[in-house]
């Protein structure tokens, strides 16, 4: 059934690729955030139209005025980097927690039957545990990310209970794909293409994270946005399977090809927990499977930073 949709934040990595999957389904994609999108490139990523502008209630009736009201709302809007958050903890306050209660505010006035998809981080579980984290553990957050992640979290239940908004939370973990132009993988392949003989890279290298090829986020997104599935429910975006940065680094190298050696600092970055992993039994349950493993997706990874370096 084809749907209006929603997504906050439709112009950064995991919301062009969303955008385009949804698109290729069916839906009709409106997006709104921060920055210009010329109207050819938006189309290339399915998104019918783009608002440029922050997310308040003005702005989004605005939208609504252009794209109709929609069924389900997709929130990605908001920080995106623990560093950036310790840099700066107030943008990022404002861009993940006052964000999200103008648009729950706005869905309550306007769209109250449209159901709501907020995507969260495994940030909010802290870094202090060394066994797969279900999401019924205790969230102890330590970044200020972290923290305004769990906020916005809190704000979608508190407009559930007050409000009957239909939501679902999903606290994704580390999340990679193609077009992604920042964090370790591309860091890794920008110094292979630059012909570095040795990587310096920070921290130890057993760091264990879960890591989430792009395609399976937007699948269990849009799976998420059911709305026939139950309400005031929080879903782990990750796989289960814990792979080292060490790894990581291995299996870039590998499909790199060459000899290039690694070194590590050995130092750890603030903020950064030894183990991030999921347990997916909810996932599982819910009948939800990944199709991607890490190996395929480095190396599709390594193949299109070569093909878009051409």
């Amino acid at each position: 059934m084809q749907r209006i949709v929603w997504i906050t934040g439709a112009k950064g990595f995991i919301g062009r690729h969303l955008s385009r999957h949804l698109a290729q389904n069916g839906h009709s994609v409106y997006g709104i955030g921060h920055g210009i999108w010329p109207t050819n490139e938006s189309r290339i990523w399915g998104v019918s139209g783009w608002l440029n502008s922050g997310i308040d209630i003005a702005n989004l009736e605005v939208l609504r005025r252009q794209s109709g009201t929609p069924s389900c709302v997709f929130h990605l809007a908001g920080g995106s980097s623990v560093g950036a958050s310790f840099a700066s903890p107030h943008e990022d306050f404002l861009r993940t927690v006052t964000s999200t209660a103008q648009l729950v505010e706005w869905m309550r006035i306007s769209a109250p039957e449209a159901k709501l998809v907020a995507v969260s981080s495994a940030a909010v579980y802290g870094a202090s545990y060394d066994e797969p984290i279900s999401e019924d553990f205790i969230t102890r957050p330590f970044s200020p990310y972290g923290h305004h992640k769990l906020m916005m979290e809190q704000m979608c239940r508190s407009y559930a209970d007050a409000f009957d908004l239909r939501y679902t939370i999903v606290r994704l973990f580390s999340v990679y794909g193609s077009w992604l132009q920042k964090q370790l993988l591309w860091d890794l392949c920008c110094k292979l293409d630059e012909g570095d003989e040795v990587l310096y890279l920070g921290g130890t290298g057993q760091e264990l994270r879960d890591w989430i090829e792009i395609s399976d986020v937007v699948r269990l997104l849009e799976f998420a946005s059911d709305p026939e599935k139950n309400s005031d429910l929080i879903l782990n975006g990750g796989t289960g399977t814990a792979t080292s940065v060490a790894e990581i680094t291995s299996m870039v190298l590998n499909s790199w090809g060459g000899s290039t050696q690694v070194e590590f600092s050995g130092n750890g970055r603030l903020g950064d927990p030894r183990r991030l992993v999921a347990n997916n039994r909810t996932l599982d349950a819910a009948g939800f499977r990944m199709k991607i493993g890490v190996a395929q997706g480095i190396d599709d990874y390594v193949k299109w930073f070569k093909e878009a370096r051409r």
